[in-house]
């Protein structure tokens, strides 16, 4: 049942903006103000209310937050809720949910064709990055956005009646959190942060407020502690992959052979990620002359080419009559077993693709970068001697054929470098971590969240 009450847009934002407040502070100032706004909420919402404590062996629910703005988060999402299902099975109850699609509406419910338009024109989408990187800007902005859809996303969480809330998107740690606050349930649902971007990322990931803030690298590590957050709220794990690239069993050999691809020939990855973007079939055609030995007319490497979602990429490049063998594929839910069977990648620099070929051991060449989150990802894989950054598909093509030919050791020395670097058990100890916060909270209470305080009756 929906309570409608009379006006209720301005004292929404006016108890919103106040809260927030203490948000600019930074510091100890900002936790302050952050815990007195808190303990005065308790003493009002919890008055009077006796929770039924039950056995800690009861059923967890996991609530996942997720946007379809870029696949890597979708596919982490997926990769905690595999994760959390081998480890732990009956034992957690996972939901990975767009609660902004679902239960919203505009702009929260159109972020993923927004975003998939701005970065089809980057430079809207720098602009848009760097400009609402100030924390009193995007704190602002979402506190408008949390006045005006109040109740609907209080509804959206509350529905899956959570004791776990992970948020795998930059812009799902504010408003779910002041939801919890007025609620009265942040002191008994654990809130947690798997930050996505491998190196460089928005500060929208960043809030005091979380039990944990998942990192991948160093690098975030330190931004997370210079944005506000605790030594004891950070832990680096990596990127979480799905559990698939971790845990793969087959052989290079096995896998070429199931993959119907030539046995003897060193083969490269091609991809333009799941929207098939960039210079995809330019790169194509210069391996297809680069990796062809005309004097001994016969191929040095083989060619695979994975367009995505882009058919009219797929069907431009099966039409070509290919010099080298070649496989053209479109979206593909198995990678593992594509990286698994090639020796070197070509991709643009999206966090996931990075950390999935490091676990393979690939080499990578860089070919694009999206502004803002992504260009991070170049200097985290050059200065660590995994590959190489190049946007002309010539280059590419030259050193590819490098690779498989005069400066093979260079390609090993690298296959090396990137296995240094790869954290295959990521997700796994991420969701191990979460698991001991639980445990830690000892029996879990049976939330009667339909008699908390809820946006209507506090304000």
């Amino acid at each position: 049942m929906v309570i409608s009450v009379a006006s209720p847009r301005k004292s929404i934002a006016e108890k919103v903006f106040q809260r927030v407040g203490g948000y600019h502070l930074g510091g100890n100032s900002q936790r302050r103000c952050a815990n007195e706004s808190q303990s005065n909420y308790y003493e009002d919402g919890d008055t009077g209310m006796e929770l039924e404590q039950i056995g800690a062996e009861r059923t967890k629910n996991v609530l996942i937050l997720m946007s379809d703005t870029g696949g890597g988060h979708r596919a982490s999402a997926e990769a905690i809720r595999d994760a959390f299902q081998i480890e732990f099975g009956d034992e957690y109850r996972i939901f990975v949910k767009d609660v902004w699609k679902e239960y919203t509406g505009w702009p929260l419910n159109d972020m993923e064709r927004s975003y998939k338009f701005m970065v089809k024109h980057v430079q809207l989408w720098k602009v848009a990055f760097h400009s609402t990187s100030p924390r009193w800007i995007h704190s602002m902005y979402l506190a408008a956005i949390a006045a005006y859809y109040a109740k609907e996303v209080e509804a959206g969480l509350m529905e899956y009646k959570p004791d776990i809330i992970i948020s795998v998107h930059p812009l799902m740690q504010h408003i779910p959190l002041w939801v919890l606050k007025w609620q009265g349930l942040q002191k008994k649902v654990i809130f947690v942060t798997v930050i996505t971007d491998l190196n460089s990322c928005h500060r929208t990931w960043f809030h005091y407020g979380v039990n944990r803030c998942y990192c991948p690298s160093q690098e975030v590590a330190k931004r997370a502690l210079q944005d506000g957050l605790e030594e004891s709220q950070v832990r680096v794990y990596g990127l979480p992959i799905r559990p698939s690239f971790a845990r793969a069993v087959l052989s290079k050999d096995q896998l070429r052979q199931e993959l119907e691809m030539e046995s003897n020939l060193p083969a490269v990855l091609l991809m333009g990620g799941g929207e098939g973007m960039g210079p995809v079939k330019e790169t194509a055609m210069a391996l297809a002359e680069s990796l062809y030995d005309k004097e001994a007319e016969k191929a040095i490497g083989q060619l695979i080419v994975i367009c995505g979602r882009n058919k009219t990429l797929a069907s431009q490049l099966e039409s070509i009559e290919w010099k080298i063998p070649a496989k053209v594929r479109g979206f593909e839910t198995q990678m593992e077993k594509w990286m698994g069977a090639c020796d070197c990648i070509i991709t643009k620099a999206g966090p996931g693709t990075i950390a999935e070929a490091l676990i393979r051991g690939l080499p990578i060449i860089l070919n694009d970068y999206i502004p803002g989150q992504e260009k991070g990802n170049v200097p985290y894989v050059v200065n660590n001697g995994a590959g190489v950054f190049t946007r002309s598909p010539n280059e590419t093509a030259r050193i590819v054929a490098e690779w498989f030919g005069i400066k093979s050791d260079e390609l090993k020395r690298m296959s090396e470098n990137a296995l240094k670097l790869a954290q295959p058990e990521a997700v796994f100890d991420i969701v191990k971590d979460i698991h001991e916060l639980a445990q830690q909270r000892g029996p879990l209470t049976n939330f009667p969240y339909e008699l908390t305080s809820s946006f209507t009756s506090l304000f």
